[in-house]
C-alpha cells in the first residue's frame, strides 16, 4: 500500500474551444516548474472558491478574458503525484467568453487542433486530457 499524500492540490484548467474547433494552449514561462511546456490555462483553487469561480478568475488573470462560471462545462480530471502531495486537475470545456485571449502569464499562446496537441510537449497531468478533447471535437 502506498503512503497517503500529505497535501491535495486542487487545480482547474480550461479547454477553450473556438469556432474553428481549435483549442487554446499556453507555454509556461522560464523560471517556473515545467518551463517551456504547453498547458491548458488555469490554476489553483483558492480557499473559499468554487472550481468554476477559480477558473473564471484564472482565465481573467492569465488571458484577460471574461468567462461566466455557468459557461464552464465539466469535462474530465487527472490525478498525479506532486512532490510530497497530490495534484487533482479538473478540466472544463469552454466555448463562450468575452475578449481576445492574450498571453499575460505565459510565453506564448497557440490555437491548435485536438490531434496536434499530441505533438506538443505537455506536463504529465495535461497529456491524459488529449483523447478526451479529441472525442469532444
Amino acid at each position: 500500500m502506498s503512503k497517503a499524500p500529505t497535501h491535495l492540490f486542487p487545480v482547474v484548467a480550461a479547454a477553450l474551444i473556438d469556432n474553428e474547433r481549435r483549442v487554446l494552449v499556453q507555454q509556461r514561462p522560464p523560471g517556473r516548474q515545467l518551463a517551456g511546456l504547453w498547458e491548458f490555462p488555469g490554476g489553483k483553487i483558492e480557499p473559499g472558491e468554487t472550481p468554476e469561480a477559480a477558473l473564471s478568475r484564472e482565465l481573467m488573470e492569465e488571458l484577460g478574458i471574461v468567462v461566466a462560471p455557468q459557461d464552464l462545462m465539466p469535462l474530465t480530471f487527472a490525478s498525479a503525484a506532486h512532490g510530497e502531495g497530490h495534484l487533482l486537475l479538473l478540466l472544463y470545456a469552454c466555448r463562450k467568453w468575452s475578449g481576445e485571449p492574450v498571453a499575460l502569464d505565459a510565453v506564448a499562446l497557440r490555437w491548435t487542433s485536438a490531434a496536434a496537441l499530441r505533438t506538443l510537449p505537455m506536463p504529465p497531468a495535461d497529456a491524459p486530457f488529449i483523447p478526451v478533447i479529441e472525442a469532444l471535437m
